[in-house]
């Protein structure tokens, strides 16, 4: 039996020569324009960015007669039938590539990673399941999550968190985007995000919030003012609260202590993670834009977050100079 196969597009890729080509997309694979001819154009109708899909290509200048190759060309390793490998050597070539798509246009998407040799024809396009804990809804914008790891990559450069504490978030509408439980700020990842709905704290979309979520919707509950939430464990800020009483953190006889640090008010010592926590720190995140809750760390609210995250360096650079006079 045969069967006829309709190309609908191609691939326009950064790599020239098959040498060039990786192994696979997560070894290598670079941004990619996958181009639709018009008649297919509306098959990408809902298609979002963020979302992953599969690609199905046709490997034109694969080996079609060979049946058995050396894994990833590797001739220490013994030989395998093609169909035990993901050789584009095989009968009918066809690859399977899945990517996440960055912008969509009316009959082309850009998308990552693709290995994929420039202008392979293109036989299908199909969803790939989602799990769980990947964020896809519409209302999230590829912008949301990069804005988001940017800013927490800059703050771990700077020392305000270490390893998996801390976290982050931005209002979208009735909800926010915040970075999930046990995710590593110095290098997130699309699985490290979750929408929760602010009025009720349901979760959207993603996997589980943060410990510190219920006070990230507290502060937004309570400030309308609020896009971008930022909360760190500044070193010499917590250095400070032990040597001093929290409300003789940051006086200064330097113009910066009117400025800079008047915007910071005190939330008592409760547990990291609690009601009372979250509670305390949404109420006095009315009245000052940056909160130091004692024996636990800064949060700072801002129009974005990386106006948060300024703020969070200048209250640490006061926190500096403090801590070398009393110490």
């Amino acid at each position: 039996m045969t069967a006829e196969i309709h190309f609908i597009g191609r691939v326009r890729t950064q790599f020239d020569t098959l040498e060039a080509c990786p192994k696979q997309g997560n070894e290598g694979g670079k941004e990619a324009w996958v181009e639709v001819a018009p008649e297919f154009s509306e098959g990408l109708d809902g298609i979002v960015v963020g979302q992953h899909l599969d690609l199905f290509t046709w490997l034109h200048q694969a080996d079609r007669k060979t049946m058995s190759v050396h894994p990833r060309g590797d001739t220490s390793r013994p030989k395998r039938g093609v169909f035990a490998t993901r050789s584009p050597a095989r009968p009918n070539p066809v690859g399977v590539h899945t990517v996440t798509v960055l912008e969509v246009e009316p009959n082309r998407l850009k998308v990552e990673p693709l290995e994929a040799l420039d202008k392979t024809p293109l036989i299908d396009i199909k969803k790939t399941p989602t799990p769980a804990n990947f964020i896809t809804p519409v209302d999230i914008r590829r912008e949301d999550i990069e804005e988001i790891t940017h800013v927490c990559r800059s703050a771990w450069s700077r020392r305000l968190f270490s390893g998996f504490n801390g976290n982050a978030s931005i209002r979208l509408g009735d909800a926010c985007l915040m970075t999930a439980t046990g995710s590593a700020k110095g290098c997130l990842e699309p699985k490290d995000f979750v929408l929760v709905d602010i009025a009720s704290g349901a979760i959207l979309a993603g996997s589980k919030p943060s410990s510190e979520g219920e006070m990230h919707l507290e502060i937004y509950r309570n400030q309308p003012k609020a896009q971008a939430i930022l909360h760190t464990h500044p070193p010499k800020i917590l250095a400070l609260g032990v040597l001093v009483q929290p409300e003789e953190m940051l006086q200064l006889p330097i113009f910066e202590t009117e400025l800079i640090g008047s915007r910071m008010t005190t939330a008592p010592a409760f547990a990291p993670g609690t009601t009372e926590l979250a509670k305390a720190t949404g109420k006095a995140a009315m009245t000052h834009d940056a909160v130091y809750m004692e024996k636990h760390g800064l949060v700072c609210w801002a129009d974005t977050l990386g106006h948060a995250l300024s703020l969070s360096e200048e209250l640490e650079h006061l926190a500096s100079i403090h801590v070398d006079v009393v110490g």
